[in-house]
């Protein structure tokens, strides 16, 4: 029993990995599940076990490093300092996995424009959805926590949030427009 459920998580993995790799270099419309059987060495019919959807198979693919991102980014938190050292660490360690990770900033990037045919309905989407929020949660909260000790100028949250992802993501996302500049 084991080993068959080792066996499910490596084949997931898999396709998973096979999926990031081509969603990131073609986007969601550019692949079809079939491209992402044989890149993953598996059947259509075992790829179609796992996910029943191109979209559910790409939310999990973005839910995946989401997640990633998510302990990462947490566990910078949680290694203390006033909010200026923790915000130092946080971008970091964001700047230092969208480096050590190409394809993250790209999906990531990607899945803000790219999700016409998610309706925010699924498992995988909605825990996603999740993530990204939770993420984002927590940068907010220690943002508001520097603007109260005076150790951040007062600026709009939601508007810092938003230059903090496209200041990160789209660097990495840009490719080789990105390495020029």
């Amino acid at each position: 029993m084991v080993q068959a459920e080792t066996l499910e998580v490596a084949s997931r993995d898999k396709i998973l990995d096979a999926a990031e790799d081509l969603f990131a270099r073609r986007g969601f419309a550019g692949i079809g599940m079939r491209e992402v059987a044989d890149t993953a060495g598996l059947g259509k019919s075992s790829l179609f076990h796992h996910f029943r959807s191109k979209a559910e198979l790409y939310a999990a693919v973005v839910g995946r490093i989401l997640d990633y991102l998510d302990a990462e980014l947490t566990a910078a938190l949680a290694a203390g300092g006033d909010p200026l050292v923790r915000f130092d660490r946080w971008l970091d360690t964001l700047i230092d996995n969208f480096g050590k990770h190409p394809t993250y900033a790209r999906l990531l990037l990607r899945s803000l424009f790219e999700d016409d045919e998610l309706t925010g309905a699924g498992e995988e989407e909605q825990h996603a959805d999740r993530t990204i929020k939770r993420i984002f949660a927590m940068i907010g909260h220690l943002l508001r926590e520097g603007m109260e000790a005076g150790m951040f100028r007062l600026a709009s949250i939601p508007h810092t949030l938003q230059s903090i992802a496209g200041l990160t993501v789209y660097h990495f996302a840009s490719g080789e427009f990105g390495e020029e500049l």
